[in-house]
């Protein structure tokens, strides 16, 4: 089933490998689901098992709490994905001028 999810949407994923380093690392790195999701795998990843629902919850929380502050750093390369969105995409990236 995996194949052929991939298959179909195929054209979907080519267009992402045509853009330079910079702009992928950029994409993939500020995926808002992924990064929700890598920060909630390792807190529940060991514990299979809660006494009752509120647990689950409040683990959440505190786990979503705890990743909100990486949220608010700056994205790594982002000068350089800058530069090469404003390449790819010049009418819809403002670029300032000296």
């Amino acid at each position: 089933m995996i194949a052929k999810s991939g298959r179909n949407v195929w054209s979907n994923v080519v267009p992402f490998f045509k853009f330079p380093d910079d702009i992928r690392r950029t994409i993939y790195t500020t995926h808002a689901i992924e990064s929700v999701n890598a920060s909630i795998r390792p807190i529940t990843k060991n514990r299979t098992l809660f006494p009752n629902d509120e647990a689950i919850f409040k683990l959440l929380y505190l786990a979503l709490d705890n990743a909100s502050q990486k949220w608010t750093m700056p994205i790594k390369h982002w000068k350089q994905a800058l530069q090469q969105f404003a390449i790819y995409f010049p009418d819809r990236v403002p670029v300032d001028q000296p």
